[in-house]
C-alpha cells in the first residue's frame, strides 16, 4: 500500500510541476528556443515559405497534374487523388501518427502512410520520404489539421 501511495504522490507532484511550468509559459514566463525573438519581417518570411509549401501540397493532394509534373512525381495512375478518399488533409488524422497502421500491418509514420496510399489504392510511384513533394504534402496535411492536439498512437 505504501508503494502505491508513494507512486501516486510522485505522479501528482509531476503533474503539478508540469502544470505550473505550462502556466508560467502561458502567462508570460520565458521559454524560447532562440536567444532573441524573431522580428516581424523574419516571421513573415517563415510564414510565406511555409504557406508556399502548403499551397503546393494542396495542389498535389487534390490531384493537380501540373503540380505533379512540376514536382516530378506520379501520385496516381488510376486517376485517383488523395482528396477522393480524404476530402481535406485533416481527414487522414495526422495528429495520431506515428502509430500501428492496420492496412500496413506495421508501425508507421505519416510519411509511410502517404506512400502506402500512393502505391496501393492510387497505383502511383512511391515518392522520396525526404523529398520536396513529401514535404509539401505533409505541410498541407498538418496545416489543414492546425489546432488539433497531438495524440500519437491513437486509433
Amino acid at each position: 500500500m505504501k508503494t502505491r501511495t508513494n507512486k501516486a504522490v510522485g505522479i501528482v507532484a509531476l503533474a503539478a510541476t508540469s502544470a505550473l511550468a505550462g502556466a508560467a509559459l502561458l502567462f508570460g514566463g520565458s521559454a524560447v528556443a532562440h536567444k532573441e525573438p524573431h522580428d516581424t519581417a523574419t516571421l513573415k518570411a517563415f510564414n510565406d515559405a511555409f504557406m508556399e509549401q502548403v499551397v503546393m501540397g494542396d495542389r498535389l493532394y487534390h490531384g493537380d497534374a501540373d503540380a505533379e509534373k512540376q514536382m516530378k512525381v506520379t501520385l496516381s495512375k488510376t486517376g485517383m487523388a488523395c482528396a477522393m478518399c480524404h476530402p481535406i488533409g485533416s481527414d487522414v488524422h495526422p495528429h495520431e501518427f506515428p502509430k500501428f497502421q492496420e492496412q500496413m500491418s506495421e508501425f508507421a509514420t505519416l510519411r509511410d502512410m502517404i506512400n502506402w496510399c500512393i502505391e496501393k489504392p492510387n497505383e502511383g510511384v512511391k515518392i522520396d520520404p525526404n523529398g520536396a513533394a513529401m514535404k509539401a504534402l505533409e505541410a498541407y496535411i498538418y496545416w489543414s489539421n492546425k489546432g488539433s492536439m497531438l495524440d500519437a498512437g491513437r486509433h
